[in-house]
């Protein structure tokens, strides 16, 4: 998939929990940290690429992403597993630990929560790609949706781009359409 159909299907990830799942009052920055952490969750598994949009947009980027690359077994490898989103998961509720002081009054729990919503669409999501995820790793097995490999997307294709894309814009508009007292009592709670 692509990095925008990433970005939009953890933000859908994100809506459907908020929506079966209401959260109590939250602070502005819990939200707007929220928001950002699910983003970087929707595209993080994808570090494990040179060419990936993170890499590109650092000054030597391409050559960090080839180490960060082959430490991570090289794409589609420890980042796109449970086992990778374990180690992710770990690793960044380590990082919200020291980052506590500074965070302020922002929620560190659904911070956590927020990013690992986004990496864990970005795995459903290639599930429905060509090449599948090997998501019982160490054990090796791609596992595609559905499971014969030529009903599967190409990334960037017609059917990413004016099927799966809009589906989830429709997905949105559905979840907040009928969960609407839940969103905007959220955002009235907001401080």
């Amino acid at each position: 998939m692509t990095a925008r159909t990433h970005d939009l299907a953890a933000f859908t990830g994100l809506v459907a929990v908020i929506a079966y799942l209401p959260l109590p009052a939250i602070n502005l920055s819990t939200l707007l940290l929220g928001l950002l952490l699910n983003q970087i969750g929707g595209i993080v598994p994808d570090i494990d690429q040179p060419a990936a949009p993170l890499w590109r947009n650092l000054p030597i980027g391409r050559f960090i992403g080839k180490i960060v690359g082959g430490s991570l077994g090289g794409h589609r490898f420890l980042s796109h597993s449970l086992l990778g989103v374990a180690l992710f998961g770990f690793v960044l509720r380590v990082v919200l630990g020291y980052l506590t002081p500074v965070l302020g009054h922002a929620n560190t729990g659904y911070l956590w929560w927020a990013f690992m919503i986004g990496m864990v669409s970005h795995l459903i999501m290639d599930t429905l790609t060509k090449d599948g995820v090997p998501w019982l790793l160490p054990w090796g097995f791609k596992f595609g949706f559905p499971p014969l490999r030529r009903l599967r997307i190409h990334t960037g294709n017609w059917v990413e781009l004016f099927v799966v894309f809009p589906l989830l814009i429709g997905i949105n508009v559905w979840l907040v359409g009928s969960h609407h007292a839940t969103f905007s009592h959220l955002l009235q709670q907001v401080r």
